[in-house]
């Protein structure tokens, strides 16, 4: 039986369906984002390959990514999302959901050809960004990637409207927009949005002493990888 959730907005008030309806209403434009991420990832997994996704949710990401790695696993900090994943997913048989932080991933040195933290989870899942980075480089193979993404500034409009959709139906609260701009979306209950930008990628990757490959996709996403 998995343990009770920790504290947490996206564990407590957007898990599992409240989840999913977030993408269900999603604009077109954001929709188009949506896929271009997944096909960017894609681009980059081989046959075989074992890939980890941080931030897993219900398993959106990991049923596309199936189809091409060898194994593609799952870590969510919602028992309640990753039960929706096991259940909708279970004819699957190359993904597994497990209940995980991402700052303190349980596996050992050097084990993933991928470690994959998209749609600006580096800013979501509210840890420390460097030590999270960290420990995915640190459980990737050698020739091995992280992969991390956050959204272009281009994208701003697109995002904001989003985020109005999802309140509109009370899945965030309403949003505060004397304190949203420049990338930050605030609600009244407390959710607050960051994200991460191509130069905070790149000082971050420079306090670990790597060389990241940072590129815009779509005008929708920014990506940051790092070869280990």
């Amino acid at each position: 039986m998995m343990a009770p959730d920790p504290p947490g907005y996206y564990s407590q008030k957007l898990s599992a369906a409240r989840l999913r309806r977030c993408y269900e209403i999603a604009p077109p434009r954001v929709k188009q984002y949506l896929q271009a991420e997944i096909d960017y990832v894609v681009s980059k997994i081989r046959a075989g390959d074992v890939v980890l996704e941080l931030g897993c949710g219900y398993g959106r990401v990991i049923e596309p990514l199936s189809r091409w790695a060898g194994l593609t696993i799952g870590i969510d900090t919602s028992s309640e999302s990753l039960q929706m994943g096991i259940r909708e997913l279970k004819n699957l048989d190359n993904r597994l959901f497990l209940r995980m932080d991402a700052a303190s991933l349980g596996f050992k040195d050097s084990v993933f050809d991928m470690v994959l933290c998209i749609q600006n989870g580096l800013s979501a899942f509210k840890v420390d960004q460097l030590s999270l980075m960290r420990e995915s480089l640190r459980i990737a193979r050698p020739g091995g990637i992280a992969l991390f993404s956050s959204y272009a500034e281009k994208f701003w409009p697109f995002r904001l409207h989003w985020f109005e959709l999802q309140a509109d139906e009370g899945l965030v609260g309403e949003i505060d927009y004397e304190r949203t701009g420049d990338g930050v979306i605030v609600c009244r209950d407390g959710f607050r949005a960051t994200t991460v930008g191509p130069e905070d990628f790149e000082r971050l990757a420079a306090r670990l002493g790597v060389n990241p490959v940072v590129s815009e996709v779509d005008d929708s996403c920014v990506f940051c990888e790092i070869r280990k």
